[in-house]
């Protein structure tokens, strides 16, 4: 079914009032099933696990991934098959939307565990205690839903903004729940498919587990000891060649391509212009940069290694500086969407309110806002040692920064998060000098109170497209952010870190959204004296380079093949997951072009039939079957999101493992005891 919607003229032309007459009468589904207890369970269950995918990337890359459309395909195919096993009944499309509501803010919830409070504990070395972390995070989170309501009535129900996301998810639920149902069964075949092979195949690459069941060695450890240590490099040597650049091993360099599955799918996810910018960046920091600057002794090896965390302490400065001059630039290029924001908040909607009854009223907000960011002021000068009047300066900031996040996300589906905390912490640098604390922790309220308003609005979206209750999508959020909270808070503390404030910024947990808060904050204390000279050469160069790319984009109309942020992104990741991630997108770029070109062909061969001989048109012939690079174009996201969050569930099922079963007690397995006497008879 067709999803109804006003014409750009009436959406001009209309006043609120006469907009919200008409969604009610010609959009809301009036007491369809929405928030019920099975879409409730469903969403929270579901968005609990997918949550673990946002960690285990966000750990790895910075980002967050949306689980939205997964969640969706997910939920729709479970429901389809309990209703064909007579065990229910299909859950109607708002039921999925509400569902949806709830596992996105669980997806998303637990993005501070990566930014911000990693890095206080990497500035402070202490771990923040797991229930504090807690409270905090859901505090910030209701504090952004009571940001959020008062501008969904002027950002969606008046300024009608896209949501782009919010809007994707909108037509999928629609085309799952009003069309063909077979469609609806492919994605979630494709979905499920993806998952399970990137489950198998990380865990036939965990060390671990293949020496538990064969007393072998993993595929990683295997391709270092054959291609570093053994008969490949053997062979290289007889040629003379080496895998070393100036000396220096490859892996020292985490030059290895034993890729990934997961960070294949997340690269055909990102496009093929953020995978060659981040080889790019990879490259020149990997086998130019470092190498060089280690055999200059600029890069200094820690008990003997060099690796990514040597490497690092060098490279983040110049990348840090790329990504912040190319997000601040290409935020305060566009004031338009600062000034819209005011401009659009000013504006009086109408003497009645004809969706009161169905809205979540607005005094809620007037009243929750200041005694919920009474309660933020209190909770930072308790335990990060925010003075009480630095604190309450952030609150009508988070206000501001708002504004911006929603306006920018209705409009680019981008929440500027991150430009927006380093503008709090270039606030906070003025304001506080010196308090390295307070510089991360203001900028942690404002940056993720922000964000999570925004990414509330995009949930909404597809709500209001098809015609939910905005109560039932505010609740729902409410309880994915519990969900979120109750697993992935514990899997973080108890099997990601472990008590070790050591992990943070190794190769296993990079944590690079830390790194750069932590790295701007650190210059904003300290200046740039500390740095070696090159680092400071660096940050200059980093800093030009991502402005020049920011103003090459806007004079080409952003045909500029390159992204500034992935730039100074792949000096802060390592080099295997940088190769996996352009091995994906430069896949999917290949397959998206075969399938245009087929289409292409297609439309070719549709027109010449309808002026042919015979007389047969477009409509009246038989359907062509698609090719498979065709359908895998047309579901990439069904496939990746597949594949990211099947890997990742199972790598954070393996570390589960690896702390719950000693490793004595995996190799004291009868399996391995047997296999490993068998092999000492073999001849050698």
């Amino acid at each position: 079914m067709a999803i109804k919607q006003l014409t750009p003229e009436q959406v001009h032309t209309m006043s609120l009032e006469e907009k919200d007459t008409w969604w009610l009468k010609n959009v809301y589904r009036g007491d369809m099933p929405q928030l019920t207890w099975r879409s409730a369970i469903t969403g929270m269950l579901l968005g609990a696990f997918l949550s673990l995918t946002n960690l285990y990337i966000g750990a790895r890359t910075g980002w967050s991934l949306g689980v939205g459309i997964t969640s969706v395909i997910l939920a729709f195919a479970l429901f389809k098959v309990i209703s064909r096993l007579g065990l229910g009944r299909d859950m109607t499309v708002l039921e999925n939307n509400a569902m949806q509501s709830i596992a996105t803010s669980a997806g998303y919830m637990n993005a501070p565990l990566f930014t911000s409070l990693a890095a206080y504990s990497m500035v402070t070395t202490t771990i923040i205690p797991m229930g504090r972390a807690m409270i905090w995070m859901f505090i910030l989170a209701i504090l952004g839903v009571l940001f959020a309501f008062p501008m969904k009535k002027r950002f969606i129900n008046d300024e009608q903004l896209p949501f782009p996301e919010g809007m994707a998810a909108g037509v999928v639920m629609d085309a799952l729940h009003e069309s063909d149902e077979k469609e609806g069964l492919f994605k979630a075949k494709l979905l499920l498919g993806g998952g399970l092979t990137s489950a198998l195949l990380e865990l036939l690459r965990d060390d671990k587990v293949m020496r538990a069941l064969f007393a072998l060695k993993s595929i990683p450890h295997y391709y270092d000891e054959v291609f570093y240590h053994g008969w490949l490099a053997d062979l290289l040597k007889r040629w003379g060649l080496s895998p070393a650049l100036r000396g220096i091993p490859l892996n020292e360099l985490t030059i290895r391509f034993d890729t990934s599955i997961i960070f294949v799918a997340t690269g055909g996810l990102m496009g093929i212009r953020t995978g060659a910018s981040l080889l790019l960046g990879g490259i020149l920091n990997y086998w130019i940069l470092a190498p060089l600057l280690i055999q200059h002794g600029i890069i200094l090896p820690r008990n003997g290694h060099y690796g990514f965390g040597q490497i690092t302490l060098w490279a983040l400065w110049g990348g840090v500086a790329c990504m912040t001059t190319s997000s601040l630039y290409a935020f305060f290029s566009k004031p338009k969407v600062i000034l819209d924001a005011f401009r659009g908040l000013s504006k009086k909607g109408g003497a009645r309110d004809v969706l009161a009854d169905i809205e979540l009223p607005v005094k809620l907000s007037i009243i929750g806002v200041p005694v919920v960011g009474l309660v933020v002021v209190v909770l930072g000068q308790l335990w990060f040692g925010i003075s009480w009047w630095l604190g309450v300066i952030a609150v009508p900031l988070v206000f501001v920064f708002s504004l911006i996040a929603v306006n920018s996300t209705g409009i680019t589906a981008i929440t500027p998060t991150g430009a927006l905390g380093k503008l709090t912490q270039l606030t906070y640098g003025v304001l506080a000098p010196k308090n390295i604390t307070t510089n991360l922790m203001t900028a942690g309220i404002t940056a993720e109170v922000a964000s999570n308003t925004a990414n509330l609005l995009m949930d909404i979206k597809p709500g209001y497209m098809l015609g939910g209750k905005p109560r039932h999508q505010a609740m729902g959020h409410v309880l994915g952010t519990v969900a979120g909270l109750v697993l992935s808070v514990p899997i973080w503390y108890l099997v990601l870190i472990q008590g070790d404030v050591s992990r943070y910024g190794t190769e296993r947990l990079p944590v690079p959204s830390a790194l750069t808060w932590k790295a701007v904050a650190e210059v904003l204390m300290k200046g740039l004296d500390f740095l070696h000279p090159t680092a400071k050469s660096a940050v200059v160069v980093g800093a030009i380079v991502g402005i020049l790319v920011e103003v090459t984009k806007q004079l080409t109309k952003n045909r500029f093949p390159l992204s500034a942020v992935a730039l100074g992104l792949a000096f802060i990741l390592n080099f295997t997951d940088i190769w996996s991630m352009f091995l994906g997108s430069f896949l999917f770029w290949l397959v998206e072009r075969r399938a245009a070109a087929w289409r292409r062909a297609r439309e070719r061969e549709s027109r010449l039939s309808e002026t042919g001989p015979g007389g047969l048109t477009a409509a009246a012939a038989p359907p062509v079957k698609r090719p498979w690079y065709a359908l895998a174009a047309e579901n990439t996201e069904a496939i990746c999101a597949g594949v990211i969050a099947g890997g990742s569930l199972m790598g954070i099922g393996l570390s589960v493992l690896g702390v719950l079963v000693l490793p004595d007690v995996l190799e004291a397995a009868s399996l391995t005891k047997a296999l490993g006497q068998l092999l000492d008879f073999l001849p050698k």
